[in-house]
């Protein structure tokens, strides 16, 4: 499988996003669920910390990878729902290395909504993987 990113302008990759990713020679595509910071029986976590909450939906993220027999290198897309785009903007910088260390290469989309499945939930990260 040989995956090469396309970035017309670099200001993306400040943020350790691509504009475009192209996969060739995959065999297997995972679309993920969005995962949030939540415990096993879906109770929120870190009520109010979105940077905290981002780590753990991550986390959670990189756990439905492992059972499928992927890692975060085989991510190539990630949406992120956020109930507050300003905290998101600001935690940034500590939340989007993540990516970029655990070897993923991503396109990625962010969207403000109004709510998530629980009050107190203010990120949801939802991933495609290939393999």
């Amino acid at each position: 499988m040989k995956i090469r990113t396309h970035n017309p302008t670099p200001w993306l990759q400040g943020f350790g996003l691509n504009h475009g990713v192209e996969v060739e020679g995959a065999t297997r595509t995972l679309y993920m669920s969005g995962q949030t910071a939540s415990d096993a029986d879906g109770a929120p976590m870190h009520p109010g910390d979105i940077a905290a909450q981002y780590k753990t939906a991550w986390a959670n993220l990189v756990d439905a990878l492992e059972s499928a027999g992927m890692s975060a290198a085989n991510i190539v897309r990630l949406n992120f729902y956020t109930t507050d785009v300003d905290a998101f903007m600001e935690a940034s910088e500590e939340t989007m290395t993540i990516h970029g260390e655990a070897g993923a290469q991503i396109a990625a989309t962010l969207l403000g909504v109004a709510r998530l499945y629980h009050p107190d939930v203010m990120i949801e990260i939802e991933a495609t993987a290939v393999a």
